[in-house]
Protein backbone atom coordinates (compact mmCIF):
# COMPACT_ATOMS: atom_id res chain seq x y z
CA UNK A 1 0.00 0.00 0.00
CA UNK A 2 1.31 3.51 -0.58
CA UNK A 3 0.85 6.22 1.77
CA UNK A 4 -0.93 8.72 0.59
CA UNK A 5 1.84 11.18 0.63
CA UNK A 6 4.07 8.84 -1.55
CA UNK A 7 1.04 9.11 -4.83
CA UNK A 8 1.40 12.01 -7.09
CA UNK A 9 4.40 13.60 -4.96
CA UNK A 10 5.96 15.60 -8.04
CA UNK A 11 2.69 17.14 -8.50
CA UNK A 12 1.99 17.56 -4.73
CA UNK A 13 5.27 19.00 -3.84
CA UNK A 14 5.06 21.59 -6.75
CA UNK A 15 2.14 22.33 -6.17
CA UNK A 16 2.44 23.04 -2.33
CA UNK A 17 5.80 24.94 -3.11
CA UNK A 18 3.82 27.04 -5.50
CA UNK A 19 1.03 27.85 -2.92
CA UNK A 20 3.07 28.41 0.19
CA UNK A 21 5.39 31.28 -2.07
CA UNK A 22 1.98 32.60 -3.55
CA UNK A 23 0.59 32.62 0.30
CA UNK A 24 4.45 34.75 1.66
CA UNK A 25 3.58 36.83 -1.30
CA UNK A 26 0.07 37.55 -0.40
CA UNK A 27 0.85 37.93 3.97
CA UNK A 28 3.59 40.34 2.87
CA UNK A 29 1.20 42.50 1.09
CA UNK A 30 -1.77 41.88 3.56
CA UNK A 31 0.54 43.34 6.87
CA UNK A 32 2.65 45.29 4.41
CA UNK A 33 3.53 49.23 4.79
CA UNK A 34 3.93 50.49 8.02
CA UNK A 35 4.54 46.72 9.51
CA UNK A 36 6.52 45.71 7.10
CA UNK A 37 7.42 49.23 5.44
CA UNK A 38 9.39 47.77 1.79
CA UNK A 39 6.19 46.73 0.98
CA UNK A 40 2.91 49.28 -0.39
CA UNK A 41 0.06 49.48 -2.45
CA UNK A 42 0.79 52.57 -4.13
CA UNK A 43 2.80 56.10 -3.53
CA UNK A 44 1.14 59.61 -3.87
CA UNK A 45 4.36 61.91 -5.19
CA UNK A 46 5.21 65.16 -6.24
CA UNK A 47 6.24 65.43 -9.86
CA UNK A 48 7.66 68.64 -9.06
CA UNK A 49 11.52 68.76 -7.61
CA UNK A 50 13.06 71.11 -5.42
CA UNK A 51 16.07 73.19 -6.54
CA UNK A 52 17.65 71.91 -2.30
CA UNK A 53 16.75 69.04 -1.04
CA UNK A 54 14.53 69.52 2.05
CA UNK A 55 12.60 67.49 4.82
CA UNK A 56 9.40 68.49 3.25
CA UNK A 57 7.69 65.28 2.41
CA UNK A 58 7.67 64.46 -1.13
CA UNK A 59 5.60 61.14 -1.50
CA UNK A 60 3.29 59.11 0.58
CA UNK A 61 3.58 55.42 0.44
CA UNK A 62 0.37 53.96 1.15
CA UNK A 63 -0.11 50.23 2.74
CA UNK A 64 -3.08 48.15 3.98
CA UNK A 65 -2.63 48.77 7.72
CA UNK A 66 -1.15 52.53 7.18
CA UNK A 67 1.05 55.43 5.31
CA UNK A 68 4.55 56.59 5.56
CA UNK A 69 5.39 60.18 3.97
CA UNK A 70 9.44 60.43 2.62
CA UNK A 71 11.81 63.12 1.84
CA UNK A 72 14.24 64.09 -0.54
CA UNK A 73 16.77 63.57 2.73
CA UNK A 74 14.73 60.64 4.71
CA UNK A 75 12.79 57.80 4.38
CA UNK A 76 9.71 57.46 6.72
CA UNK A 77 9.56 60.85 8.34
CA UNK A 78 6.21 60.74 9.26
CA UNK A 79 3.94 57.08 9.36
CA UNK A 80 0.66 56.29 10.34
CA UNK A 81 -0.51 53.23 11.39
CA UNK A 82 -0.83 50.10 12.01
CA UNK A 83 -4.77 50.60 12.59
CA UNK A 84 -8.07 49.75 11.03
CA UNK A 85 -9.36 51.81 8.19
CA UNK A 86 -6.88 54.92 9.17
CA UNK A 87 -7.44 57.92 8.35
CA UNK A 88 -4.97 60.60 6.65
CA UNK A 89 -4.24 63.42 9.74
CA UNK A 90 -4.57 66.81 8.25
CA UNK A 91 -0.87 67.41 9.49
CA UNK A 92 0.99 64.19 6.86
CA UNK A 93 -1.25 66.16 4.29
CA UNK A 94 -0.09 69.61 5.08
CA UNK A 95 3.51 68.35 5.64
CA UNK A 96 3.55 67.04 2.27
CA UNK A 97 1.41 69.89 0.80
CA UNK A 98 -1.14 67.74 -0.88
CA UNK A 99 -4.54 68.75 -1.48
CA UNK A 100 -6.73 67.48 1.22
CA UNK A 101 -9.67 66.24 -1.78
CA UNK A 102 -6.80 64.52 -3.61
CA UNK A 103 -5.63 62.42 -0.40
CA UNK A 104 -9.13 61.73 0.58
CA UNK A 105 -9.75 60.44 -2.70
CA UNK A 106 -7.48 57.35 -2.33
CA UNK A 107 -9.24 56.19 0.95
CA UNK A 108 -12.09 55.29 -0.65
CA UNK A 109 -10.93 51.56 -1.73
CA UNK A 110 -8.23 50.89 1.15
CA UNK A 111 -11.12 49.10 3.75
CA UNK A 112 -11.67 46.47 0.81
CA UNK A 113 -8.17 45.75 0.36
CA UNK A 114 -7.81 45.50 4.36
CA UNK A 115 -10.45 42.95 4.40
CA UNK A 116 -9.74 41.04 1.02
CA UNK A 117 -5.99 40.40 1.23
CA UNK A 118 -5.74 38.48 4.84
CA UNK A 119 -8.99 36.17 3.64
CA UNK A 120 -7.33 35.45 0.05
CA UNK A 121 -4.15 34.41 1.88
CA UNK A 122 -5.84 32.47 4.65
CA UNK A 123 -7.66 30.60 1.49
CA UNK A 124 -4.33 30.05 -0.67
CA UNK A 125 -2.40 28.56 2.68
CA UNK A 126 -5.48 26.29 3.58
CA UNK A 127 -4.82 24.91 -0.08
CA UNK A 128 -1.55 24.45 0.06
CA UNK A 129 -1.98 22.50 3.08
CA UNK A 130 -4.58 20.11 1.62
CA UNK A 131 -2.30 19.86 -1.59
CA UNK A 132 -0.12 17.48 0.02
CA UNK A 133 -2.73 14.75 0.42
CA UNK A 134 -3.26 14.19 -3.19
CA UNK A 135 -3.33 9.91 -2.66
CA UNK A 136 -7.89 10.08 -3.22
CA UNK A 137 -9.12 11.15 -6.38
CA UNK A 138 -12.50 12.27 -4.70
CA UNK A 139 -9.77 14.46 -1.87
CA UNK A 140 -7.77 15.56 -5.13
CA UNK A 141 -11.37 16.87 -6.52
CA UNK A 142 -11.61 18.67 -3.19
CA UNK A 143 -8.23 20.29 -3.18
CA UNK A 144 -8.26 21.48 -7.28
CA UNK A 145 -11.94 23.23 -6.34
CA UNK A 146 -10.22 24.86 -3.18
CA UNK A 147 -7.31 25.69 -5.27
CA UNK A 148 -9.64 27.39 -8.40
CA UNK A 149 -11.61 29.17 -4.97
CA UNK A 150 -7.95 30.78 -3.98
CA UNK A 151 -7.41 31.62 -7.42
CA UNK A 152 -10.34 33.14 -7.86
CA UNK A 153 -10.27 35.10 -4.72
CA UNK A 154 -6.40 36.48 -5.16
CA UNK A 155 -7.74 37.39 -8.57
CA UNK A 156 -10.34 39.73 -7.22
CA UNK A 157 -7.85 41.12 -4.69
CA UNK A 158 -5.68 42.25 -6.90
CA UNK A 159 -8.35 43.33 -9.89
CA UNK A 160 -9.69 45.62 -6.72
CA UNK A 161 -5.96 46.97 -6.02
CA UNK A 162 -5.34 47.31 -9.72
CA UNK A 163 -8.84 49.33 -9.62
CA UNK A 164 -7.93 51.27 -6.87
CA UNK A 165 -4.80 52.74 -8.12
CA UNK A 166 -6.18 53.29 -11.53
CA UNK A 167 -9.29 55.09 -10.42
CA UNK A 168 -7.08 57.51 -7.97
CA UNK A 169 -4.74 58.41 -11.21
CA UNK A 170 -7.97 59.04 -13.54
CA UNK A 171 -9.41 60.97 -10.37
CA UNK A 172 -6.63 62.76 -9.66
CA UNK A 173 -6.15 63.50 -13.72
CA UNK A 174 -9.13 65.06 -13.94
CA UNK A 175 -8.84 67.60 -10.82
CA UNK A 176 -8.26 71.06 -12.40
CA UNK A 177 -6.43 69.07 -15.27
CA UNK A 178 -4.32 67.80 -13.27
CA UNK A 179 -2.18 70.59 -12.21
CA UNK A 180 -1.74 69.31 -8.45
CA UNK A 181 1.91 68.80 -9.64
CA UNK A 182 1.15 65.56 -8.01
CA UNK A 183 0.97 61.60 -9.63
CA UNK A 184 -0.06 58.40 -8.20
CA UNK A 185 2.23 55.47 -8.85
CA UNK A 186 1.88 51.02 -8.42
CA UNK A 187 3.75 50.32 -5.43
CA UNK A 188 5.39 46.93 -5.25
CA UNK A 189 2.72 45.49 -3.80
CA UNK A 190 0.51 45.30 -6.55
CA UNK A 191 3.38 43.31 -8.34
CA UNK A 192 3.51 41.33 -5.66
CA UNK A 193 -0.16 40.24 -5.98
CA UNK A 194 0.18 39.68 -9.67
CA UNK A 195 3.27 37.51 -9.23
CA UNK A 196 1.02 35.58 -6.58
CA UNK A 197 -1.54 35.35 -8.71
CA UNK A 198 0.06 33.24 -11.09
CA UNK A 199 1.20 31.05 -8.80
CA UNK A 200 -2.22 30.00 -7.91
CA UNK A 201 -3.24 29.67 -11.55
CA UNK A 202 -0.17 27.89 -11.72
CA UNK A 203 -1.25 25.09 -9.14
CA UNK A 204 -4.60 24.80 -10.49
CA UNK A 205 -3.24 23.84 -13.83
CA UNK A 206 -1.20 21.13 -12.27
CA UNK A 207 -4.03 19.57 -9.57
CA UNK A 208 -6.43 19.82 -12.94
CA UNK A 209 -3.59 16.99 -14.77
CA UNK A 210 -3.45 14.94 -11.13
CA UNK A 211 -7.75 15.19 -11.10
CA UNK A 212 -7.83 13.80 -15.09
CA UNK A 213 -4.82 11.68 -15.47
CA UNK A 214 -3.51 14.14 -18.02
CA UNK A 215 -0.23 15.70 -19.10
CA UNK A 216 1.43 12.32 -18.23
CA UNK A 217 -0.06 11.94 -15.01
CA UNK A 218 -1.01 8.51 -14.56
CA UNK A 219 -3.41 6.25 -12.79
CA UNK A 220 -2.25 4.60 -9.92
CA UNK A 221 -2.69 0.75 -9.08
CA UNK A 222 -1.97 -0.93 -6.15
CA UNK A 223 -0.16 -4.04 -7.47
CA UNK A 224 2.29 -2.11 -9.64
CA UNK A 225 3.93 -0.01 -7.05
CA UNK A 226 7.25 0.37 -8.74
CA UNK A 227 5.22 2.31 -11.83
CA UNK A 228 4.46 5.12 -9.36
CA UNK A 229 6.35 8.01 -10.17
CA UNK A 230 4.22 11.02 -9.27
Amino acid sequence: MHKPLARYRVISSISCILLVAAFALFLLVAISLPIVKPVYLFTLQSTVQPDVPTSIAQKVRFGAWGLCASSALQENVACIGPQLRYTIPESVVALAGFSPLVVNILQTGLLAVLILHPIAAAIVFVAAFFSLFLGSHGFAIFVLLLTILAAIASTIVLGVDFALVVTAKNQLAGLNGGSFGLEIVFGNGVWLMLVGCAMVWFAVLLLSARVCYCCGVRRHHHHHHHHDSY
